[in-house]
């Protein structure tokens, strides 16, 4: 199952804020088993680091991007999915309809956020990284 990993579950990992760690971690420990695809955008690596800079300094988040990137796949974000966000009147937030079409173009079942209400329009399945160790894992 490919599965599309939005930057608040990356952050909550990155900077183990629990009570979300828990589970965003379990999810993110998928990427090594052969049952899943761990996809995440370019993006939403830019904001994880971003948030892991503040809280770790600039050297242990490149570690820790450098570590993420060894396990995730990547999508793009090309002109198709800026344009196909431009088109969807029903998207309010730019940035989360960037994520959404970069998961489709990557052929993502599932994104796993911790904002699921960002992804109201959703065409494919938006679970919390709770509810999709729940669902799929336990």
């Amino acid at each position: 199952m490919r599965i599309f990993l939005d930057a608040n579950v990356l952050v909550s990992v990155l900077n183990k804020e629990f009570p979300l760690f828990t589970y965003s971690s379990r999810v993110l420990s998928l990427a090594n088993n052969q049952k899943f695809t761990v996809s995440t955008s370019p993006h939403c690596l830019a904001i994880a680091f971003y948030f892991a800079e503040k809280k770790h300094g600039t050297n242990m988040a490149r570690k820790k991007i450098s570590l993420l990137i060894e396990h995730l796949r990547c999508t793009t974000i090309d002109e198709k999915c800026v344009r196909d966000v431009e088109k969807n009147k029903k998207i309010h937030d730019f940035e989360d309809g960037l994520q959404y079409y970069s998961a489709i173009g990557d052929a993502c079942k599932c994104i796993v956020s911790e904002d699921k209400s960002g992804f109201y329009y959703s065409e494919i399945e938006v679970l919390t990284s709770r509810q999709f160790i729940e669902k799929y894992v336990l």
